[in-house]
């Protein structure tokens, strides 16, 4: 069973303590605005069949970026709004450190709280309930009094700990560079 201990490198920092996650009301509106005006220019994308003869105009479906498609074998980034809300959930700041921690083993929801620094319990639970909703963690209740609730990694999760791990690792490895390209650069552009 885990401890609960910080790991290393599990305090917010710099640009990553600032960037926007899924709980940001303003990135969450930007997302719902470019997905709105996505919507509308698929309707407006002409099949390969309405097009006549030609062959180069893709079908709704290839432009609307599902998977298997012309645009995704070619190697081009993931553009939809379903990927573009996966990728925003999975790379989240708190999301990273959620599977991170996770990967170590099933954790209480008080043992996630202490181990990562800086999360408030509505934060770990927004981030925990997204995270169950995409399929990455499971939630378990025990039936004992108080009730006990435990939070792993599904299969599907587990396939991300690579990625991830190596996410972190780089952070930490890069950390002292990190620290000064910003204070050369922050030396360079003083605040106004």
């Amino acid at each position: 069973m885990n401890t609960g201990q910080a790991a290393p490198g599990y305090e917010p920092r710099g640009a990553a303590a600032g960037r926007p996650g899924a709980a940001d009301p303003d990135a969450a509106s930007e997302m719902e605005a470019a997905c709105a005006a996505e919507a509308g220019s698929e309707a407006d994308v002409p099949s390969a069949a309405e097009a006549g003869s030609e062959a180069d105009v893709p079908s709704a479906a290839e432009a609307a970026g599902g998977a298997g498609t012309a645009a995704t074998a070619a190697g081009a980034h993931p553009t939809t709004c379903r990927a573009r809300e996966v990728l925003q959930r999975v790379g989240d700041k708190w999301s990273v450190l959620v599977i991170d921690l996770l990967g170590q083993g099933t954790m209480r929801f008080t043992e996630l709280h202490r181990a990562i620094d800086g999360i408030t319990a509505r934060m770990l639970t927004v981030t925990l309930r997204g995270l169950e909703r995409d399929g990455i963690v499971t939630r378990t209740i025990h039936p004992v009094i108080p009730p006990r609730v435990e939070y792993a990694l599904t299969p599907m999760g587990r396939t991300l700990l690579d990625t991830i791990g190596q996410l972190v690792s780089w952070t930490d490895s890069h950390l002292p560079e990190i620290e000064a390209a910003r204070a050369a650069y922050d030396a360079r552009h003083p605040a106004e």
